[in-house]
């Protein structure tokens, strides 16, 4: 990818001018973090796609926190690595879906008994398995 000079911190565009829209995206950001944090925790809920939205609700209304969120040190180098389309680590890549199957077995096993239910599930993992794994490898 060609450098162009911009640091992974900094926002993609300048905050909006209105008050009222800048609480509103740092609103809607701070709830994506929040669904985000839980899909950390929660296999099923995917994280990436929210911190991502967030990342862009903050860089329309506070550089602090899109520094924040891009910086921070559980999620930011994920999130930044993944914004910039570089991929994920093994690790990354692993963790990801070793806890996505655990999840869904567990999730197959104890909570559903409907048959499709359980395809559909077995679906998702596989499409989300696939992804995953086609993602670039980052090696550190």
């Amino acid at each position: 990818m060609e450098d162009l000079g911009v640091s992974p911190a900094a926002p993609l565009r300048a905050p909006s001018r209105h008050r009222l829209v800048r609480w509103l995206y740092i609103a809607v950001g701070s709830l994506l973090v929040g669904i985000g944090i839980l899909g950390i925790i929660l296999p099923l809920l995917p994280s990436t796609i929210f911190f991502l939205l967030a990342a862009g609700c903050y860089g329309k209304s506070s550089p602090g926190a899109y520094r924040w969120l891009t910086t921070n040190r559980w999620f930011g180098r994920h999130l930044r690595d993944y914004r910039e389309e570089r991929g994920a680590t093994v690790a990354a890549k692993a963790y990801s879906v070793g806890s996505l199957w655990l999840g869904i077995g567990l999730t197959g096993y104890f909570v559903v008994e409907d048959l499709w239910i359980r395809l559909t599930l077995l679906g998702i993992a596989a499409a989300v398995t696939v992804h995953l794994v086609t993602l670039r490898t980052i090696r550190r």
